[in-house]
């Protein structure tokens, strides 16, 4: 780390060579190794330094939390892929992202700070667990609509400053045909004969939203 930043941000770093020794006893030559607490980045370096000497192609994902990942935990990855104090760089690449707001509050209601796309992506990945796609024009519908899987049409009809209701006023704004309807909002005034006589499953939010 002294090598790396001669500011020395961190005063008891793992050292690489023993998280190099537990991937060689642990890992195969194209494993992905997850750290759910990066720290200074000693995971990725050390799978770094394994695969470049054993030619492995190891892939490796780092979560950190704490407001030193970008400049500090990031920047390690990126000086031991280039080189530093007269090392040769490893090689390789890697993507730093950065995560929004979660989707859930402490007691378990939609979190309102998160984004309309995000919850969106979040409700279409929860029922299908596919990507949400983006809805080809040929299907414009209303602006609950998210895709049709397999015959099967979500709508997430939410709101963050008020209350959705699912009732015939909303089916009207519907456009999408399929065999089975998932419908997401707050109310529903529909009889459950009429429900399921159409194929309408009605998901409560945040109640019947998969929580992972």
């Amino acid at each position: 780390m002294k090598d790396i930043f001669p500011e020395n941000p961190f005063d008891t770093p793992k050292p690489s060579s023993l998280l190099e020794r537990i991937l060689q006893l642990a890992t195969d030559k194209d494993s992905i190794v997850l750290d759910s607490f990066a720290g200074s980045g000693t995971t990725a370096h050390a799978v770094l330094k394994l695969n470049q000497q054993d030619g492995g192609n190891r892939k490796f994902i780092l979560t950190e939390m704490e407001d030193y990942a970008e400049h500090i935990t990031a920047e390690r990855v990126k000086r031991v892929m280039q080189g530093y104090a007269g090392q040769p760089g490893t090689g390789g690449s890697f993507d730093y992202l950065t995560l929004g707001e979660t989707v859930f509050t402490d007691n378990g209601e939609v979190n309102e700070r998160a984004s309309l796309p995000c919850l969106r992506q979040y409700i279409y990945y929860a029922e299908t667990k596919q990507a949400l796609p983006a809805a080809p024009a040929e299907e414009a519908d209303n602006a609950a609509f998210l895709a049709r899987h397999d015959d099967t049409a979500y709508y997430f009809h939410y709101a963050p400053d008020a209350v959705t209701t699912l009732n015939h006023d909303f089916l009207a704004t519907m456009r999408t045909r399929a065999g089975q309807y998932i419908i997401y909002a707050d109310n529903c005034l529909l009889p459950a004969e009429f429900l399921t006589q159409h194929g309408i499953i009605f998901k409560k939010i945040p109640r019947d939203i998969s929580r992972f």
